[in-house]
């Protein structure tokens, strides 16, 4: 960038001063923005969002747990860390991933038969910055403006009684769609997802504001907060 260009003598400066020194290049790269660069980012949807659940996991420990669509190089490999996961993403993956990590690639908004179903129920599943993608074809998935509440219903499906459910997505002032990237939701919509004759309490509602900082267990009765473009991160029980 056109900004970096004014740390250019201080890397010829180095570059002299590293020949003087007695060392050897064989290749210029001059990555003049490094010069700034922090060591990392520490805030963030993603950030915050990964680590908490993944915490959450640790703790409890389930049985058996699954996900769908979360990021790989984030939250997968967090948990893969320690314990085994089960993947699932409309997209495909490359074999060997990890021996903690197993991949099915799969479409969340088909409705699994039951026999799957009834089969497959686990005692943990999470779902992290993904729902929001669901049936606006970004990912290659199929049109469909429900697609979210058919995702939503299908995650719920593959939950046992008593089993948790992470969730988390874009929370704004109102929903909204930003077709193809995103929608985003008011923070309390997701209440108001119909689950037929599923049940799911709220147990838990963390959300990450519009400057990446983390708020920890809030309670939605106590107001909504007010946000643009901030992460809300839902922690379900199936009750029956």
């Amino acid at each position: 960038m056109l900004a970096n260009l004014r740390f250019w003598p201080r890397y010829i400066s180095n570059r002299r001063d590293f020949i003087k020194a007695g060392g050897a290049i064989t290749h210029s790269h001059p990555l003049l923005g490094d010069f700034q660069a922090s060591a990392g980012t520490s805030s963030g949807h993603y950030f915050h969002q990964d680590l908490l659940v993944a915490q959450f996991i640790h703790q409890n420990n389930p049985e058996r747990h699954l996900d769908v669509g979360s990021r790989i190089d984030g939250f997968v490999a967090h948990v893969a860390a320690f314990r085994p996961i089960e993947i699932f993403d409309i997209r495909p993956v490359s074999d060997g991933i990890h021996p903690n990590i197993s991949f099915i690639q799969k479409d969340f908004m088909t409705e699994p038969d039951r026999e799957d179903v009834d089969s497959a129920r686990v005692d943990s599943v999470s779902c992290l910055h993904t729902i929001e993608h669901f049936g606006l074809g970004r990912y290659g998935d199929t049109i469909d403006p429900n697609g979210h509440l058919r995702g939503f219903q299908n995650l719920v499906r593959m939950l046992r009684t008593g089993g948790m459910l992470y969730v988390s997505f874009p929370i704004g002032r109102k929903n909204e769609i930003h077709f193809n990237a995103h929608r985003v939701f008011h923070p309390a919509d997701i209440l108001t997802w119909p689950l037929g004759s599923e049940t799911l309490l709220l147990e838990r509602f963390d959300y990450v504001d519009d400057f990446g900082e983390l708020h920890k267990d809030v309670s939605l009765d106590n107001g909504i907060p007010e946000v643009t473009y901030g992460c809300g991160i839902y922690s379900f029980r199936r009750e029956s």
